[in-house]
């Protein structure tokens, strides 16, 4: 690749990464089948412990099928923030804003952290590390998850609510045990601009170079 090429091909890759946003609110225009397995296709692309690919991931467009997941969840959601002290009114605004920001979205995809093919170790010191690994790597399939939705001309957004409450997760969707539910990714075409936050420099992150 010329020089010249490859820093156009650099410039329109930080163009996605810089482009990408989290959004909350989404248009009712539908994504395509195909459109949502590129999205699927580029989490498979990730980094991965050993190759194995520790993920599986719930596709969900039905109407009926967001809104189950969204009401089961809801459920629990309003118990934990009634032992945090919240409010009946907050409660219910809260509820409403996650109810609806699932269900408006036009695809859903649960992204599962999947154990049984990792390897194996008689310690559990060793054993928590290939989690830990498996856990990073499923963070790697989001992101490109998100970037490929970008790059198609749509959006996304992350919640990681399912983490607070897997079981719920499971029993909505009749997920098997071994599916471990770790977020939610909303995609669709934005309703309206979110709001950006500032990015730490270079130079704020690096905490070592040598």
């Amino acid at each position: 690749m010329s020089t010249r090429r490859a820093k156009k091909a650099t410039m329109d890759f930080m163009q996605i990464i810089r482009g990408r946003r989290s959004v909350r609110a989404f248009r009712a225009a539908p994504l395509t089948r195909a459109q949502l397995e590129l999205v699927l296709e580029a989490a498979g692309w990730a980094p991965s412990p050993h190759g194995r690919q520790p993920w599986r991931f719930v596709v969900l467009t039905s109407p009926e099928a967001k809104g189950r997941l969204a009401a089961a969840m809801g459920q629990q959601w309003r118990q934990q923030l009634a032992l945090d002290g919240q409010d009946e009114a907050t409660i219910n605004a809260r509820f409403a804003q996650s109810h609806q920001r699932i269900t408006s979205a036009p695809a859903v995809i649960v992204p599962c952290l999947y154990l049984e093919e990792l390897d194996r170790y008689p310690d559990a010191e060793r054993q928590a590390a290939e989690t830990t690994m498996a856990i990073q790597s499923l963070g790697c399939a989001i992101q490109n998850m998100l970037l490929a939705a970008y790059a198609q001309g749509f959006d996304g957004g992350w919640m990681c609510a399912p983490l607070f409450c897997q079981a719920t997760v499971r029993t909505a969707l009749e997920l098997d045990a071994a599916l471990q539910p770790h977020a939610l990714i909303t995609l669709g075409y934005a309703a309206r601009d979110p709001q950006r936050r500032p990015r730490k420099s270079v130079a704020d992150l690096v905490a070592h170079w040598e």
